[in-house]
This record gives C-alpha cells, structure tokens and sequence, in this order.
C-alpha cells in the first residue's frame, strides 16, 4: 500500500470523517474505522467507498463513488477539535471505535 499521510502506512485506522453533502446515518460527522485501499487513495467506510479529489473538492477531500457526495477525512486529533472551528457539525463516535478514541485523547497517539 502506498504510504500517505491519512494512512500513515496502515490498512486500517481511526478517522473524522463527515459527510459535506448530507450525514451518515443520521449524523454529520463520525469517528469510525476507515479501511484504505491497495493504492491508499480509496477509504472504505460503513459500506461507502470514497476516492481521493485530485487537487480538493469544493469542501471535502474525498467522493462518494456512488452519490457523488464530498467527504472531509482526517485524522484524529488527541484535543478532540476534529471540526472545523467555523462549523458547527454533531460528531459522534462508533461504538467499536470508542475505547481507541479514549486512548488518543489520553495521549497516547503513536
């Protein structure tokens, strides 16, 4: 896989990710698993697959491959300001992510 700074290297890592078009599932922006793809330019999460925008989209840095949707991914921050500062979006965690976001916010990021 090719290492970028999302993926750090890693198949499999805890992201923001919010939906700029809509929400997922009900919410604007969740903290989930991510999976990448081979190349690292591919997140799959929650059944969704999102390709990298060459050169950024409007608001997001990734599409949707089936709606069309932009979606902001990033990384999680350990002081918990994952949002834009201007923006005022519900985050929520995933259930099976919430014992690594508590590990991040302690401090203990790798």
């Amino acid at each position: 896989m090719k290492d970028n700074q999302l993926n750090r290297g890693m198949r499999r890592r805890l992201m923001y990710v919010e939906n700029k078009s809509g929400d997922i599932d009900g919410i604007t922006a969740r903290i989930g698993w991510v999976n990448f793809s081979k190349s690292g330019r591919s997140v799959y999460y929650r059944d969704r697959e999102l390709h990298r925008v060459k050169g950024g989209g409007i608001s997001g840095n990734f599409r949707d491959a089936a709606t069309g949707d932009e979606y902001w991914i990033s990384g999680v921050k350990a002081r918990g300001s994952n949002t834009h500062w201007a923006e005022s979006t519900k985050c929520e965690v995933d259930d099976d992510a919430t014992q690594e976001y508590q590990r991040i916010r302690a401090g203990h990021d790798v």
